[in-house]
């Protein structure tokens, strides 16, 4: 099932009846997703059997237009799933991909609603009571009446062992055969003994002529069952849960110390939405989506690193308030509280504690409500999941490429390579990380375009990774490639992939998320590419190409393949040959051709076209009316003018002069910023500020009774230490006893003084 057969026209006769294409394309990991495969028809009397990774089986069905239908299985991991079709239950030759979903991130419109959500997870708490009601999309399941069920799930072995396993179980009824109308309404009741020490579950609605097996479903959200527990729960909520908050604090402590091994968070806002190769948008608080923090008041938005911690699969937060600083738990409950589980799991999924959402849930939420929202013990919790503060926090450093194109390195040096061919953007051979671009002539409707390049696709991996390729499509969109095989983004804008994670923003940007924590940002703007490659500090002297060596120093960053350099002052012809030097060999190419074009132009052929000859310089006429336009525009920005001069178009001009302000806003956002460490206030005190960067002052008070000792104020220092003495509170009392004491101390001294001088 090669896709690039169908472009090219060389495909097997039968490839369309067994490379299947299906629709939908993906759904939750929880299963029950019931897809259409479109391209095949079966025979009404085949037995239909769809096989996930060549391990879960389940039961399909042929409609009657002859169209075969597959049911998504419960799986306890996401990305895509290779499966495959049999229609005698013995050979399975029709094979596709279903891409698994991360729960929480599947369409709202794809689940049934828990109507006021939040009197569910507090219902038998104070002034919690009264009927809950559900409602759905009655359209989802082709059947009139429906079963509602209620699941729990739950991690049973040791801890971080072998036998460490993760279930979801089916518990029992809550409705039965009851009219698929899109709504119920009950009055909870709590559940049997032998089931109400499940707190933590889901709930699911299924068509009521099905019964076992693998079958068409709607699932709720996940959350915490407070409706269904216990008379305990009912009597007391507040003992029974601060029972529960103790009991996991003793788990916690015979667990291994994940924190160790976490990432540090970055100590701004900025920083944080910055650093997009190892911290992305926790959609529990999004201040692009109106910063509705429920878990982080006083939080404006929240990040999570991408990758889970290397030996625990732990997860880190950060949370900022209006002022961009950094909230910690030990000033507020808002603050950022680091995972034992990452809320988005991690490879190889499939064990605890790297189920994707559901084992973040048992150990980082459900005692979360034990603790802070069903008692009053939410120091416990804090104590466990206590901030990470920034002092240990290195941004990444940056390099951009865009425009007809022009290249800022990671250190600083920019130029102007407009060559024609395919070449290596970065590499380093610690990761075996490869970044591509390939450049293409660009014509304009107002202006020849003869002599003008531009970056057209860019192609990336990582080790062993999935390869990746962003390119322009035929109607000016952005195209991406998984593997050489487009991939669709109208059903899932967040893609689990091998070795990293691929996301999809709405104004015309990808950016890929490797597990070493290096990033690629690709955005279409003005009908050129732009790309910018984030690095973490460990890649600092393990990179070459056209974005340079990475060690703040530029005047290597004109490094050849062989190792030699040339002065940062070269002529544009002598930085021609240094860009023609970086061409990607045919062996190394990342890039997909997929038409004859592309195979003439770059297969067949040398990947520099060393006949295409730019402009080096462009002249700039006092007499031309574009020069005028072109003043105003682009002021100071030399890039711009190049680009307007070069391509005689002002839209060039301008997309060209905001990648280059953004690029400059980016490394600004990207500055190390120095933390002297969270500051407590004194025992019998108070302080005042929790701003704990370069500059900042917090001040001190005592209560009443108290006297301050120490520095009133504490400045932090361009050291990382803070200013003055450590602050105490004394009581007053001691102090005054202290004078008394020291008074008569001196009076007994003095009349000793006068008798040993008497004496003499």
């Amino acid at each position: 099932c090669q896709v690039t057969c169908q472009s090219l026209g060389n495909c097997c006769p039968d490839y369309k009846e067994f490379c299947l294409q299906i629709s939908p394309y993906s759904g939750s990991l929880m299963g029950g997703k019931d897809f259409l495969i479109e391209n095949t028809i079966f025979n009404a009397s085949s037995v239909i059997m769809c096989r996930f990774k060549k391990e879960v089986t389940t039961h399909g069905y042929v409609d009657q237009n002859g169209r075969a239908h597959c049911i998504s299985p419960l799986l306890y991991e996401t990305g895509f799933i290779p499966f495959d079709v049999s229609t005698d239950g013995k050979t399975f030759p029709y094979s596709g991909t279903w891409l698994s979903v991360h729960h929480s991130k599947v369409a709202d419109e794809e689940k049934c609603t828990l109507v006021n959500e939040t009197k569910w997870q507090y219902y038998g708490t104070p002034n919690t009571d009264g009927n809950l009601t559900l409602t759905w999309t009655r359209q989802a399941l082709a059947a009139p009446k429906v079963n509602i069920e209620v699941w729990g799930y739950q991690e049973t072995g040791d801890s971080y062992s072998e036998n460490w396993s993760a279930e979801w179980k089916y518990l029992y009824i809550l409705a039965k055969e009851i009219p698929n109308s899109g709504n119920f309404s009950f009055l909870p009741v709590p559940a049997e003994e032998k089931y109400n020490t499940w707190d933590f579950g889901i709930l699911r609605i299924t068509p009521s002529n099905y019964s076992g097996g693998n079958i068409p479903s709607i699932w709720s959200s996940d959350h915490a069952l407070a409706w269904h527990l216990g008379q305990d729960f009912r009597k007391d909520p507040s003992a029974w849960a601060t029972a529960k908050c103790i009991d996991w604090e003793k788990k916690e402590e015979k667990l291994p110390d994940f924190m160790k091994e976490i990432i540090d968070c970055p100590c701004t806002l900025a920083q944080a939405r910055a650093d997009t190769g190892r911290f992305h948008t926790d959609y529990g608080c999004d201040i692009e989506k109106g910063s509705v923090c429920t878990y982080h008041p006083g939080a404006v938005h929240c990040v999570r690193a991408i990758q889970a911690s290397p030996r625990y699969a732990a997860g880190q937060q950060c949370c900022y308030d209006h002022t961009g600083t950094q909230i910690l738990t030990h000033d507020s409950t808002g603050g950022s509280t680091p995972d034992r589980g990452h809320d988005w799991g991690s490879p190889p999924f499939l064990k605890p504690p790297r189920i994707p959402g559901f084992s973040h849930w048992l150990y980082d939420v459900i005692s979360f409500y034990y603790c802070c929202l069903w008692s009053d013990n939410c120091q416990v919790y804090m104590k466990k999941r206590s901030s990470s503060d920034c002092r240990t926090y290195r941004p990444p450093r940056a390099a951009s490429a865009f425009g007809d194109p022009h290249f800022l390195t990671f250190d600083g040096l920019n130029f102007t390579f407009k060559g024609q061919g395919e070449y290596t953007l970065v590499e380093s051979g610690l990761t075996s990380l490869r970044v591509q671009g390939r450049t293409q002539q660009v014509h304009f409707p107002n202006g020849t375009g003869a002599q003008v390049t531009g970056l057209a696709a860019v192609a990336v991996r990582e080790n062993n990774s999935d390869v990746v390729e962003v390119r322009y499509s035929n109607d000016s969109n952005l195209q991406v490639l998984l593997n050489q095989r487009v991939v669709d983004f109208s059903e899932q804008s967040w893609l689990d992939l091998k070795g990293l994670f691929l996301h999809s923003a709405g104004d015309q940007k990808i950016t890929a998320m490797f597990s070493s924590g290096s990033g690629v940002e690709i955005r279409g703007i003005g009908g050129f590419l732009t790309v910018t490659v984030l690095l973490p500090e460990k890649f600092m002297n393990h990179t070459q190409g056209l974005f340079g060596v990475m060690n703040d120093n530029t005047e290597d960053d004109y490094t050849f393949r062989n190792k030699t350099t040339m002065s940062v002052h070269a002529s544009p012809q002598q930085v021609f040959e240094f860009g023609a030097n970086w061409a990607v060999e045919n062996g190394t190419s990342l890039f997909t051709y997929d038409t004859e074009s592309l195979l003439n132009d770059f297969v067949y052929q040398e990947k520099h076209n060393a006949s295409f000859l730019p402009v080096f310089v462009p002249h700039e006429d006092p007499a031309d009316p574009l020069v005028e336009k072109m003043v105003l525009l682009c002021d100071s920005d030399p890039f711009c003018r190049f680009d307007v001069l070069t391509t005689r178009n002002l839209e060039v001009g301008n997309s060209t002069k905001r990648s280059h302000q953004n690029h400059k806003l980016l490394v600004e956002n990207l500055k190390p910023v120095i933390s002297c460490g969270w500051l407590g206030h004194p025992n019998n005190g108070t302080k005042n500020g929790t701003n704990y960067l370069l500059g900042s002052t917090i001040s001190f008070a005592c209560n009443q009774g108290y006297a301050l000792s120490g520095a009133k104020e504490r400045t932090c220092q361009v050291t990382g230490t803070w200013s003055g003495d450590t602050t105490t509170c004394v009581k007053t009392a001691v102090i005054f006893l202290g004078c008394v004491f020291g008074l008569a101390g001196l009076a007994v001294l003095a009349r000793l003084t006068y008798l040993c001088r008497k004496e003499r």
